[in-house]
């Protein structure tokens, strides 16, 4: 199963992932997560990837294409893989496509988490995390037993920089502006399954895995 994951931060696409890759048995592919693993690992285009970095600019798109290329041809990609996070805009998509192609390799579907801007934004904003443990809360899908202390070894619970209202705000209008091109770009292909990510989780996967007419 060779699966693309659109939504926006906070639609659940990790925790969707993660049911598919254990129901699959296929690794869940993280732009961000083999990028810094290219890094570390000092391959090739780890290290042109990190001529970027250390000067605070934007790694390009061949450099984080010949990464997802690399990874794509490790061995636990065999049976499928599911992308997250790239492609991010049509220039991506169609570079993937060519990949793809060069390894033999074809989609099966990409399926879009659809979830309302407002509750998102309440999503993200009531997270909160543990300054101590680093266990994670809700203020109102899980609340601590105390407001602001943790349940687990009583630290104070702060909430990150990057969840505030107005950062979220921001970064929605930035996915919504790469990502609404590629909707349209893999309708047009007849690979797009659109799911409604403001059901309950299990209920998600359900949708998930009946538009992949998997029971």
């Amino acid at each position: 199963m060779k699966l693309i994951l659109l939504g926006p931060p906070g639609a659940g696409k990790g925790t969707q992932a993660k049911m598919l890759m254990d129901r699959f048995r296929i690794p869940q592919v993280s732009t961000g997560d083999i990028l810094r693993a290219a890094v570390a690992n000092r391959t090739a285009m780890g290290l042109k990837a990190k001529e970027y970095m250390d000067a605070g600019a934007l790694v390009p798109d061949e450099v984080v294409i010949g990464i997802v290329r690399d990874r794509l041809q490790e061995s636990d990609c065999v049976l499928g893989f599911i992308l997250d996070g790239f492609p991010r805009t049509v220039p991506q998509a169609d570079a993937l496509r060519e990949v793809l192609a060069g390894l033999g390799k074809d989609l099966d579907a990409v399926v879009s988490l659809e979830v309302d801007a407002d509750v998102l934004v309440e999503r993200l904003t009531g997270r909160r995390t543990c300054g101590g443990c680093g266990r994670g809360f809700h203020v109102r899908f899980d609340p601590p037993g105390v407001a602001g202390v943790c349940d687990a070894c009583g630290g104070v619970l702060i909430q990150r920089d990057d969840d505030r209202e107005e950062t979220i705000r921001q970064r929605l209008q930035v996915y919504g502006a790469q990502t609404s091109p590629l909707v349209d770009y893999y309708r047009r292909q007849e690979l797009l399954r659109t799911v409604d990510g403001m059901a309950p989780m299990d209920e998600v996967q359900r949708q998930i895995l009946h538009c992949l007419s998997v029971q």
